[in-house]
């Protein structure tokens, strides 16, 4: 067994964490949740240990990993303090706010002979998950452009924020999402554009990003804005041969908010209304236009991937590459866009 604890008792612990951690009942315990308030907005656990003091978890040796789920601002502290502890640490994204406190920390992880990783569960989305199939399937031919799209109508939130802060920006908060997507599926690109704006003008929130990614000739866009009252399609991928669109996005979140957890057998599928349409020439020139039985979407895989680095040495999931490499991505998009400021 993996003794675990986690170190924030918010919204992500127990909406994108807990759901996940706890399906693995076999292979993982849950033994201890810190909050400095004490305050429980979530209905408790059996079984597990609700503290407001952290060396609760920091002291007790059997505690072997601790996840970090607390605001970004807190995250290099707070994974620096565990490791010292010695712990494994699984951190959620974004992973810090500078790729320079993430190279730090992954210095202090090895020369500790610890387990250090980004939470990446995006990786496991459905939709993510179906474009890999339907790309591998060679249908489409050579590629020559993957757009990936993360849309809210939510103007709300940029207008309800007085000044810009590069943790709060949009780019950080949702591009961590789907830049790992791209960076874990086609690697380090050639070059990136930036397009990262303010739509409310100088000095506000960041509510907007277009990053194109190019390798060779192929382009990966990834498209995000507050302001869709229409979302674009979560994936539309082109090539020489057809395209492929999936309009919906993984439903995992969606059952979450609706507290549907994991145990119901449907979580998270696509019913066909989901599925994307993939249309294409074959090899002898005929016209095919099909549905897409969508993939099974699972964010429990990440932590089966923790519990086998951890308890049988395997191969973590995320490498620290990638996450140096998203974050200096994330810099240079905000850099970019106070440059264009001036």
């Amino acid at each position: 067994m993996l003794t675990i604890a986690y170190l924030g008792n918010g919204k992500s612990t127990n909406r994108y964490h807990l759901p996940f951690s706890t399906k693995l009942g076999d292979k993982i315990k849950v033994k201890t949740i810190y909050s400095p308030s004490g305050r429980q907005a979530w209905t408790p656990l059996d079984d597990v240990h609700y503290t407001t003091q952290l060396d609760d978890i920091l002291t007790d040796e059997e505690i072997q990993l601790v996840v970090i789920t607390t605001p970004l601002k807190a995250h290099y502290e707070n994974a620096k303090q565990v490791l010292n502890a010695n712990k494994h640490v699984l951190l959620e994204k974004p992973f810090t706010v500078t790729a320079e406190e993430a190279k730090e920390l992954f210095a202090l992880a090895k020369q500790k002979n610890l387990f250090l990783q980004a939470y990446q569960n995006r990786r496991f989305d459905s939709d993510f998950l179906t474009v890999q199939k339907v790309i591998e399937s060679g249908k489409l031919g050579d590629l020559i452009e993957v757009e990936m799209h993360y849309d809210y109508f939510r103007p709300e939130v940029p207008e309800a924020s007085a000044h810009f802060v590069k943790e709060d920006s949009y780019l950080y908060g949702h591009g961590c999402h789907t830049i790992d997507q791209v960076l874990s599926y086609f690697g380090e690109p050639d070059h990136i554009h930036y397009d990262v704006r303010q739509l409310l003008g100088e000095d506000r929130m960041n509510d907007y990003f277009d990053l194109d990614f190019y390798y060779g000739k192929l382009k990966v866009s990834v498209k995000s804005s507050y302001f869709r009252l229409k979302e674009r399609p979560s994936f539309a991928v082109y090539g020489k041969k057809g395209v492929f669109v999936k309009q919906t996005k993984d439903r995992q979140e969606e059952h979450l908010k609706l507290f549907y957890m994991p145990d119901h057998a449907d979580f998270g599928i696509d019913l066909p209304e989901h599925y994307g349409v993939l249309t294409y020439q074959d090899e002898h020139g005929v016209y095919h236009e099909e549905k897409v039985v969508s993939e099974v979407g699972d964010y429990s895989r990440i932590y089966e991937g923790v519990y086998e680095a951890i308890i049988n040495g395997k191969e973590k999931i995320v490498k620290d590459e990638e996450t140096i490499l998203q974050l200096e991505i994330l810099e240079a998009g905000i850099a970019e866009m106070l440059e264009n400021q001036k």
